[in-house]
């Protein structure tokens, strides 16, 4: 058991090692932006060009999980050859433009080091967790044809802002004083912006999450299929809310699985 121990941690810090991350500011010029921060993870083999991949993690809104949804997922997808971005965005308090500004301006940082990070432009995904996902939709729906995923992967998402499914605080930390604006009740509902330039998209969430009604994930898979935009949606029957990257998830192995066929079914990878 010892030497199996020592052999595993070996593995471990052998991998870590070999992945070079790259910490830098998203808005190096805007001293009232300083906390928003990219983590550039780079894989250790160079694949020519590389898919690259922005993590979005979760927290509704109100600060961020970071680690088992973000740099260990990142480490998992440099190690799987790809360009992993962590993304740092700031806490909206109310101001529901910042953390979508975040977002489409870490696209373009990724697109525009495309030459330098051996990325290929037209291969850049984005992952997000509950209000991560949340964001990850926003990105995929709201954001600037240039800033647009070409994939997507959403944990348990937050996607409505209807009252009867919404998750309360995503909804009140990113519209504060505007909670009851209709209309950006409804940008926000995420299934209403899909269109034909959305991008295909991975649903994985739990039957018995508590937090993040599945019906959001349900609301966005259905718009996305009425749109005829490849989508595939997996429900486990257990897990609850937050589970990320934890690796006493029960699944832990089947979505990891389920990541690498349906992004070599969508032609990311090989």
């Amino acid at each position: 058991m010892k030497h199996l121990f020592l052999f595993l941690f070996s593995l471990v810090a052998l991998v870590t090692s070999a992945q070079q991350v790259e910490p830098q500011k998203l808005w190096p010029d805007d001293p009232n932006a300083a906390e928003a921060e990219i983590f550039v993870y780079h894989p250790a083999r160079k694949a020519s060009p590389a898919p690259a991949i922005l993590i979005c993690p979760g927290g509704g809104y109100a600060g961020l999980a970071i680690h088992h949804e973000g740099h260990d997922m990142a480490r998992w997808y440099a190690s799987n050859g790809f360009v992993a971005v962590v993304l740092k965005y700031r806490m909206p308090k109310g101001v529901h433009t910042i953390p979508l500004s975040d977002a489409e301006q870490a696209m373009s940082v990724i697109r525009s080091n495309a030459s330098q990070w051996n990325v290929d432009p037209n291969r850049v995904g984005v992952v997000g967790s509950s209000a991560g996902g949340h964001l990850a939709a926003s990105l995929s729906t709201l954001a600037a044809d240039v800033n647009r995923p070409n994939f997507a992967i959403l944990y348990y998402p937050v996607i409505s802002f209807d009252n009867m499914v919404t998750h309360g605080g995503s909804k009140q930390n990113l519209l504060g004083k505007d909670i009851g604006n209709q209309e950006l009740i409804d940008r926000y509902s995420l299934q209403k912006q899909v269109d034909d330039k959305t991008p295909k998209t991975l649903l994985l969430l739990s039957d018995d999450d508590q937090s993040v009604p599945p019906a959001n994930s349900i609301l966005y898979y259905t718009a996305l299929n009425e749109h005829h935009i490849p989508a595939s949606l997996y429900m486990f029957p257990n897990g609850g809310h937050g589970w990320g990257f934890k690796y006493d998830f029960t699944y832990y192995q089947e979505v990891k699985d389920l990541i690498t066929k349906w992004l070599q079914h969508i032609g990311i990878t090989q």
